[in-house]
């Protein structure tokens, strides 16, 4: 018996779509140290590098042993360390934050897909790395005075049970009420979403400022006018119930038009950014009880999709998506 299972396809899908991610955080995070002033940012920045080039090296060790073709990925071409700043004041924090937000959805999931011993142990080791990144990311971010806490409530004095049906429907009592408030459950999904998406906003404001093509440079404008009125719908819903939204003076883009990135893996950050909305949307649909909120993130839901598939089409016509490992092809295979 050899000592290890041969990897399943699940399992190789799984080793690809990390490689992608991976290898696509270490250029950007390359730039972001060579760009950082801040000394305790730049710390975090290059011991979170050291930590995830070691598990690129062993999924390229894992994917060799199988005989398997390893990716692309994202190179030293796809990034330029010596132009000037594309983001000041704490963007590369914030955005890492947001990176592992994505990580820990990905790998929770990625877990699931998976049964070999050694690739469910490089999971959870990655799980735990990207736990503590976050964490000093947030901690950074609040020091700094980079990160708005959602609001705070009066804290329960009794356990309350729904007695009407028309809490389902936003409204207080009857019909004719004016909606009910907003539950801390759904003020939580509404926070997370405008803060994701001033963070996504950020970032696709400096990528349109810098893209080499024109169809690119136009899709990025319009990533940028998507974000901007996630933001403004759901901080009026915010601000109708009284409860401030999150703001930040942090993260902003500079006046630079020098692109630190490739095209390519700017296309695909956004594309990675795109899948993370549509899941964590579909998650605060899920757990909104006011029936006004779900058609709005509905709304979002399905002008996100119809975005990411603009952008595939766009990495598909430059040659710049990567194919994934493919299942047999039966059909040509017997003729």
């Amino acid at each position: 018996m050899p000592e290890k299972s041969a990897i399943t396809s699940s399992e190789l899908g799984v080793l690809w779509l990390t490689y992608q991610e991976k290898t696509m955080i270490l250029r950007m995070l390359e730039y972001f140290i060579e760009k950082a002033e801040d000394e305790k940012a730049k710390n975090i920045m290059k011991n979170l590098h050291g930590e995830i080039a070691t598990y690129v090296g062993i999924i390229t060790e894992i994917l060799q042993n199988e005989g398997a073709v390893v990716p692309v990925g994202y190179t030293a071409q796809d990034v330029n360390k010596e132009v000037p700043k594309l983001y000041d004041n704490g963007f590369d924090i914030m955005f890492l934050r947001l990176l592992k937000q994505i990580s820990t959805g990905l790998h929770a999931l990625n877990i699931t897909m998976t049964y070999r011993e050694d690739i469910v142990l490089m999971l959870t080791e990655l799980t735990a790395i990207t736990q503590k990144y976050y964490n000093l990311c947030t901690q950074y971010l609040l020091e700094k005075g980079l990160l708005v806490k959602s609001p705070h409530v009066s804290m329960p004095r009794s356990v309350e049970f729904v007695k009407d049906k028309h809490y389902l429907t936003g409204l207080s009592v009857s019909p004719f009420s004016e909606k009910r408030s907003l539950n801390t459950v759904e003020v939580a999904q509404l926070h997370h979403s405008i803060e994701s998406n001033i963070t996504g906003l950020q970032m696709i404001t400096g990528f349109a400022q810098c893209a080499n093509e024109k169809e690119v440079k136009t899709f990025f404008n319009e990533g940028a006018e998507l974000a901007k009125g996630i933001v403004k719908e759901l901080t009026e819903i915010l601000l109708e119930n009284d409860t401030q939204a999150p703001q930040t003076a942090g993260g902003n883009a500079t006046r630079s038009t020098i692109p630190p990135f490739s095209d390519k893996l700017m296309m695909y950050c956004t594309s990675l950014f795109c899948s993370f909305s549509m899941g964590s949307g579909s998650l605060g649909t899920a757990f909104s009880l006011r029936n006004d909120l779900p058609p709005k993130m509905t709304i979002f839901l399905k002008d996100t999709f119809e975005y990411a598939h603009k952008g595939a089409k766009i990495m598909i016509k430059n040659g710049w998506m990567e194919e994934p490992p493919q299942t047999e092809e039966r059909n040509h295979l017997l003729k």
